[in-house]
């Protein structure tokens, strides 16, 4: 690909140098040769971009002039990165057709273009879209749709009536339309309660490996648009995940809450059941959050880090709070008393 050519892709500048050069690849600053491009996004790293051999390098105009080679200009150089990875992606991908090994119900409906990979099951009455890619090992439950463009990797299980939007990606061992966690106590025992709701997973989803979405009890568990999801991320029934929301690994959202509009939730962070958080909250890693929230911004819980010996004082110290609060109110009442 030529500089021109990628800089079109990318929705960059070419400043200087030939339109007409060969790029192979993309690479880091440090590591890049004549015939990769790199990308500068992070003042941390502003002093490898004076001595980068790279062919070009995605910049920001503030830093164009620094560039010792070819600058690639953009208003945004994380995103041109982004774009330009796509380009060179070397993902092996799999043949067009149906493998023989793969078990298709004749009532399935495959687009143009579907690739399906070895030992693969698609059954009744699925329908899958034009381009879509669904890798070695995964079983489609009957009922369920694909949208095109997507691609599912090895071993990804979809149960029975899930909807699934455009190019979506959905990584190794993630379980979409598991029954959610509902159950009914009775006389000591459990009494299982059918979950009759669907998933509904919109267009531009990214839903990484070992992750799993529960279907609904009665109405369906929704992933809105441009949502991007971890790896080993548990969400379950009848939450609604608003659009472009994102989750890092081990991130967990109880049943019957609602997301808005781009939430984040780090690491290893938690939301309780029947909540709702409005649009544009962030939620902190390891952060347990058990109350609806209604302003936009970044919520903790929990302490900060500190030694072992100084965490094992203080969570003693937790436990004395109420009968420390208790002996304050005493107090304050007595030094009122003297006061009158």
């Amino acid at each position: 690909m030529t500089l021109a050519e990628l800089a079109a892709h990318i929705d960059a500048t070419l400043e200087q140098g030939d339109g007409q050069q060969p790029i192979t690849g993309v690479n880091t600053l440090k590591s890049a040769t004549s015939e990769h491009i790199s990308f500068l996004a992070n003042d941390r790293y502003r002093s490898q971009l004076h001595a980068t051999k790279a062919g070009a390098v995605i910049v920001h105009p503030d830093f164009a002039a620094e560039v010792p080679t070819v600058a690639l200009v953009s208003a945004n150089p994380y995103r041109s990165f982004a774009l330009a990875t796509q380009l060179f992606d070397n993902r092996p991908k799999v043949v067009c057709g149906v493998h023989a090994s793969a078990v298709v119900a004749a009532s399935a409906q495959l687009a143009e273009g579907v690739r399906i990979a070895a030992n693969a099951v698609i059954g009744e009455h699925v329908v899958v879209g034009a381009n879509t890619e669904i890798g070695a090992g995964c079983v489609i439950g009957a009922g369920t749709q694909l949208g095109q463009d997507c691609c599912l990797h090895a071993n990804v299980t979809v149960y029975h009536d899930v909807m699934i939007g455009d190019a979506v990606i959905i990584h190794s061992g993630a379980v979409i339309g598991a029954d959610g966690f509902g159950f009914a106590p009775y006389q000591g025992r459990w009494e299982k309660i059918a979950q009759l709701g669907r998933v509904r997973i919109g267009n531009h989803v990214e839903i990484g490996a070992n992750t799993c979405i529960d279907r609904g009890a009665l109405e369906d568990t929704i992933i809105d648009d441009h949502v991007i999801l971890d790896n080993l991320i548990q969400i379950a029934h009848n939450v609604h995940v608003g659009e472009s929301c994102a989750m890092a690994a081990f991130a967990g959202v109880a049943g019957s809450t609602t997301l808005g509009k781009g939430c984040t939730i780090a690491g290893n962070g938690g939301v309780a059941g029947h909540l709702t958080l409005t649009d544009g909250v962030h939620v902190g890693p390891k952060a347990a959050i058990t109350k609806s929230i209604t302003e936009a911004g970044a919520y903790a819980s929990g302490t900060a880090q500190m030694p072992m010996n100084e965490w094992r004082r203080s969570a003693t110290r937790f436990r004395q709070l109420d009968a420390m609060a208790k002996r304050l109110q005493h107090i304050e009442k007595q030094l009122d008393n003297t006061r009158e």
